[in-house]
């Protein structure tokens, strides 16, 4: 067990352990709804009342999690784009595909942060989730906006059904436990369980290519005065 940490550099530390079995116990499990406090603390060799001193809440480290998902999605794409230029949309969804599937946990709590973790925290913490998510996401727009015939519209566009789709997407090809063993039961409703990366490509290629097509582009937006 782990003493109780001092400095700054300690407590920050012991935040970043945190994060990091939660986010290991999240691919152990089969996604983080079954991820408890105790688990966590347990996995980080703190006692299993130690969390409360660096997130109020269960709600509090998952979307804290989350954020830095945001952060390392963002990262992903600036690398994997970085010695590449005149992308086309094809192109784009690739890159927008295999960076956040290669981020299965955030993939996954991307569900939970709308339908619980946002609401479940203070304002404040919502706000700075918030801020850092936009801040991420209007980055990658950014980014994808340098290397790519796309334009921000239809960038903004694409991410939208990124974040629709990996969410629910992951959701359905990871059935719990219980559909798991339904689906083997009932093999002819196990279709549903698709595989994830190459069923995204697909929508998101399709998406990527159509708003390529359909949405103008209107250059650049008039400069005020």
């Amino acid at each position: 067990m782990k003493e109780r940490a001092r400095s700054a550099q300690d407590k920050a530390q012991r935040s970043e352990d945190l994060l990091r079995a939660a986010e290991a116990l999240a691919t152990e499990l089969g996604g983080v709804r079954f991820i408890t406090v105790q688990a966590v603390t347990e996995r980080a060799g703190l006692h299993r009342t130690g969390v409360r001193r660096y997130y109020s809440s269960r709600e509090e480290l998952l979307l804290e999690l989350a954020e830095r998902g945001w952060g390392q999605w963002r990262a992903a794409i600036a690398e994997a784009v970085a010695q590449r230029a005149g992308l086309g949309p094809e192109d784009v969804a690739g890159v927008v595909t295999d960076t956040i599937t290669g981020l299965p946990v955030f993939c996954d709590l991307l569900t939970h942060v709308t339908l619980t973790l946002e609401g479940d925290v203070d304002m404040e913490r919502a706000r700075r989730y918030k801020a850092a998510s936009f801040a991420a996401h209007d980055a990658i727009v950014d980014t994808l906006g340098l290397v790519s015939s796309m334009t921000p519209d239809q960038l903004r566009g694409l991410l939208a059904a990124t974040l629709a789709l990996a969410s629910t997407g992951w959701q359905v090809s990871h059935p719990t436990p219980t559909l798991a063993a339904l689906y083997e039961q009932v093999p002819e409703w196990g279709h549903v369980a698709f595989d994830f990366a190459p069923r995204l490509k697909l929508l998101l290629t399709a998406l990527a290519v159509g708003l390529h097509a359909v949405i103008p582009d209107t250059g650049p937006a008039p400069r005020a005065n």
